[in-house]
């Protein structure tokens, strides 16, 4: 039974964190849908924007790029500046849970679950 109530008491002690943690993880959620970055390829005949949840927010192609007419080197074009978007995109999102991680005390380079 006292046991039961240290563990309880230990758990008590922790609410202030858990509160502090979900405090962060939620300022976290909503920056990362705000993050965006581009890509381009092609010397910028295309370009491609992702936010920070993934998802393609556009994709831009030049007359130039529409008047070559060679499909297999503008698909190659889309797939490059979308696959620059998302890493530059990851990156962004990677410092935002680096300073989520040092909000909450955490030592540098720590990985969260799902943040890394």
């Amino acid at each position: 039974m006292f046991k039961e109530l240290g563990q309880l008491a230990g758990m008590m002690r922790q609410l202030p964190q858990l509160g502090k943690l979900k405090e962060e993880m939620e300022k976290y959620q909503q920056q990362v849908g705000q993050i965006t970055a581009e890509g381009d390829a092609g010397a910028g005949m295309v370009k491609a924007k992702v936010n920070g949840k993934m998802e393609v927010l556009s994709v831009t192609l030049t007359d130039d790029a529409m008047k070559n007419g060679d499909r297999e080197l503008l698909e190659d074009l889309i797939r490059a500046a979308v696959n620059q978007a998302i890493e530059r995109v990851r990156l962004k999102v990677a410092e935002e849970a680096t300073k989520m991680a040092s909000n909450l005390g955490l030592p540098v380079g720590m990985g969260l679950p799902g943040l890394s």
